[in-house]
């Protein structure tokens, strides 16, 4: 077997066997397979497709490329992936409410991608917090304190490091079934038994329709159930931020204060809620849906989850009073800049995507791969859809690192508000579920 007649096969629409899956799995890890031959298969996979059981293989064989990690503890071991969105910090809130639960929680996130945030961008704006683990050291983390946020280390899925990059130069990024191998090769290598996906929709998410956010989300959903991991998915709203405010420090002040019910960020909550409801019952730490999301509430309202939160940062290296002296740990940023709506109204729509984007422009994403990140920057106090607005009333504020950073954000965070004479109707925050076999509203 070699790569040019796995090519070849699926040049010629006649499937990619187990067998050939891992062959190519493993040359990707090994660098037997060049680059042009992995973009060849990655095109290949974009222009023909594969039916379920290759898509199984595919990734089963991109997790086996590395170490696949095997546990040991008193309780279940879950996670949750979303595909990405603005002001998505659930995460955050989501693995410390779990692990009080009595689940244990090996979360392996990722940095920002394009417009959208990433977790770890948003954990490393805690002074002195690592997310660079190995798997021995996640272990203990994890049996210590119940949850961890971490990155890949290097021999966690070593196939997908490799074709990710090479996909998003060949310009088969959009692939599902490429995306559902990356995300559930890494999944799938920390060795859970559960796994609930939140799939975003809308102007700010990657997929901007229900029909994409449905197939992705069956994919998802299919695949990892092939492989073993009892998984579910709940399509949420991205057609505006979840979280009040988009950028790293100011997404965890706002976490920050919902754990410790200084002020709770309704949204976020309930989506985190409904995700910790989901997870626990595919963990058999919940019989329903309303028992899990009883149990989950009862962990963010008593103060365990925050308790649970502190924890894990100490153990991650961040500093020991976080939760009690939070705003003092975390960046700010010098300039504060005020967008005033331009008349009297209702906030009728916002552009996600562009919101993200300004974010970036700030300097608190990426717009190439090895740039820095200011995590003290972003927006806050984002005016929600259906609130109604006089003018010059605050739509938001921008956290910028110079005047002139400020007022060019300034002009992008206006055009991504619509302001209507009439009120609009609310927008649902979870538009549907997905199961095994399952699909409803």
């Amino acid at each position: 077997m070699d790569a040019r007649t796995i090519i070849g096969e699926l040049r010629d629409r006649k499937g990619l066997p187990d067998a050939a899956a891992r062959w190519f799995a493993a040359g990707l890890a090994s660098g037997e397979v060049t680059d042009a031959q992995a973009g060849a298969f990655a095109m290949a996979v974009l222009l023909n497709g594969l039916d379920a059981a290759e898509r199984v293989a595919l990734t089963c064989a991109m997790r086996d490329s590395g170490a696949v990690l095997g546990w040991s503890l008193p309780g279940p071991v879950i996670d949750k992936h979303s595909t990405g969105g603005i002001g998505d910090c659930t995460s955050l809130l989501l693995a410390p409410a779990l692990a009080a639960c009595g689940a244990y929680v090996p979360m392996i996130s990722g940095r920002g991608l394009g417009h959208t945030g990433g977790t770890l961008d948003k954990l490393e704006s805690i002074p002195g917090l690592r997310t660079d683990f190995d798997g021995a050291a996640l272990h203990r983390l994890v049996a210590g304190t119940g949850c961890a946020i971490v990155g890949a280390s290097a021999d966690i899925a070593p196939a997908d490091r490799r074709l990710y990059a090479i996909r998003d130069v060949t310009g088969t990024v959009e692939s599902i079934d490429l995306i559902t191998a990356s995300i559930l090769s890494k999944k799938l290598a920390a060795g859970l038994e559960a796994l609930v996906l939140d799939v975003k929709v809308g102007s700010g998410a990657f997929m901007k329709s229900m029909e994409d956010a449905r197939a992705l989300a069956r994919s998802l959903i299919d695949v990892a159930n092939g492989a073993g991991c009892r998984t579910a998915a709940l399509i949420t709203d991205m057609d505006q931020p979840l979280a009040l405010s988009a950028g790293n420090a100011l997404e965890v002040i706002e976490v920050m204060e919902t754990l410790t019910g200084f002020a709770v960020s309704q949204a976020l909550w309930d989506v985190t809620v409904a995700l910790g409801a989901e997870a626990l019952v595919l963990a058999g730490l919940a019989g329903d849906a309303e028992e899990g999301a009883g149990a989950i509430e009862e962990a963010l309202d008593s103060g365990r989850a925050a308790e649970v939160f502190g924890r894990m940062v100490r153990a991650q290296g961040g500093p020991s009073d976080f939760v009690e002296r939070y705003p003092d740990r975390l960046p700010a940023a010098p300039v504060l800049h005020e967008v005033g709506a331009p008349r009297d109204g209702f906030v009728a729509a916002v552009d996600g995507e562009a919101l993200g984007l300004a974010v970036v422009r700030l300097g608190g994403g990426r717009l190439r791969g090895g740039d820095r990140i200011n995590p003290s920057v972003g927006l806050s106090g984002l005016m929600p859809v259906g609130e109604p607005v006089e003018r010059g009333e605050p739509l938001a504020r921008i956290h910028a690192g110079s005047q002139s950073d400020a007022e060019r954000a300034g002009a992008a965070v206006l055009a991504a508000f619509r302001i209507a004479a009439e009120e609009p109707e609310e927008p649902a925050l979870i538009h549907e579920r997905i199961g095994p076999g399952e699909a409803r509203p």
